[in-house]
């Protein structure tokens, strides 16, 4: 309500005027604000500041020592702002500020949403009273009604019943969420249950695309009938890394439109159906609702396991999540029975270039070790059974243009396959090799 209740306060200034009117949903004040865009200490200098770090004169005339002049918050992990066992963090990025001085701006300012006057009402604000009048007011009504135009959807979570199904093989996924993953994800669902048990999906936030855009992984899931495979975020910078001074990620190329391709699957995100479970941000207030994390998600699937049953883990980007799975549950190696690896560059000529073209100072690296070295280096020397896909196997088996002809032939015997999603996804990616890659 509170967009709703803002039109409201300012629907009530333009009928009776701001300058002298009273308003009819808020009290208003003048106060002098500003919004804090750093963090104490004021006036530290630590790299992450970029109107005052570098610079002899702060950018905008901004006062040094002042609420400007701190930490800026790096992102959503931002070590600085995260408080050793607690449960919230410290900066204030982005807080509102009542302040004196000369970055101090005389704003009128809504303090108290006004209380209904009528004390028998159910209401309990007079703006919900003017809301539900003039909602339900006949001018004006809407042209379309939404029930009719979308009858198909319903929240519904889609569960399969496997009680009378034998189980194949546990297998975990573990992801980067570039465009080649959703389509290996559909491979490993149409598989039958009696060749792979599909457990979990780990989704690692790097780079290739927001982490927000795990809600793809759930509508694929969703249009699968999976609902009942978790999916657990990983970390979002690479193994011992902060998200300060994090540059590796830097090397992942993108448009000029930067995420909007990537998180929306070239568009093909709007055709899918849309899944009841959403990515869900840190909610200290009801943790149950947050997005679960891959470590989380690993104890879940492991406590699941029969007697005797080990896991299979696909990994198709950095190997970070299971890096830290095997640094943080020391008995991990011995539920894992192999480890599949999209990765890693092994030359068979002298001439045979890595992936990594973004850094034209390194000739040889491929995409998936170059973006967590340590995680690779740490699961490559561990006791796993580990099978590498590297790069020189991918190219050699890199046949998009047939896979899309036969594809065609083939779309109205499943509705995976069908003509929007061969026409407006797949054959954008005629120039990439990565759609074939991660499903081999």
């Amino acid at each position: 309500m509170w967009d709703s209740f803002a039109a409201g306060v300012a629907l009530s200034g333009m009928r009776h005027g701001e300058a002298g009117g009273v308003n009819e949903f808020a009290e208003l004040e003048y106060m002098n604000i500003t919004v804090v865009t750093s963090n104490e200490p004021y006036g530290a200098r630590d790299g992450s500041n970029p109107f005052f770090d570098g610079r002899a004169t702060p950018k905008f005339g901004l006062q040094e020592g002042g609420v400007h002049s701190g930490h800026v918050q790096t992102g959503i992990r931002d070590a600085f702002c995260l408080v050793p066992g607690g449960n919230r963090g410290r900066c204030e990025d982005g807080y509102t500020k009542e302040v004196s001085g000369p970055e101090a701006v005389r704003v009128h300012v809504a303090t108290r949403a006004k209380p209904n006057a009528d004390k028998s009402s159910p209401l309990n604000r007079e703006f919900f009273k003017s809301f539900l009048e003039a909602l339900n007011l006949p001018e004006n009504a809407g042209r379309f009604n939404i029930s009719t135009q979308f009858p198909h959807y319903r929240e519904i979570f889609y569960k399969p019943d496997f009680r009378n199904v034998s189980r194949g093989k546990a297998v975990i996924f573990d992801v980067d969420m570039s465009p080649g993953d959703f389509v290996s994800l559909i491979y490993l669902l149409k598989e039958p249950r009696e060749v792979i048990d599909l457990k979990a999906v780990l989704v690692s936030g790097n780079g290739w695309a927001n982490i927000s855009s795990i809600d793809i992984v759930y509508d694929v899931l969703h249009m699968m009938g999976r609902d009942d495979v978790p999916v657990g975020l990983g970390n979002t910078t690479s193994l011992g890394n902060p998200t300060l001074g994090c540059k590796i990620f830097y090397a992942i190329p993108h448009g000029s439109g930067g995420f909007i391709d990537s998180d929306t699957l070239y568009g093909l995100a709007w055709s899918l159906p849309r899944s009841p479970r959403r990515y869900m941000s840190e909610n200290l207030d009801h943790p149950e609702r947050q997005q679960p994390h891959a470590y989380d998600v690993w104890q879940s699937i492991r406590k699941q396991l029969g007697p005797g049953e080990k896991i299979t883990v696909l990994t198709s980007g950095p190997l970070t999540n299971l890096a830290n799975i095997s640094l943080s549950d020391i008995d991990a190696s011995s539920v894992i029975e192999r480890v599949y690896v999209v990765g890693g560059h092994i030359r068979d000529s002298g001439h045979d270039k890595g992936n990594v073209f973004t850094v034209p100072s390194n000739r040889y690296a491929e995409f998936n070790m170059f973006l967590d070295p340590l995680a690779a280096k740490t699961i490559l020397e561990s006791s796993l059974n580990i099978t590498l896909i590297p790069l020189t196997v991918q190219r050699k088996v890199a046949s998009f243009e047939g896979i899309l002809a036969a594809l065609e032939q083939h779309t109205q015997h499943t509705p995976e396959s069908r003509t929007y999603f061969w026409e407006k996804f797949l054959v954008q990616f005629t120039w990439s090799k990565d759609l074939t890659w991660n499903p081999l």
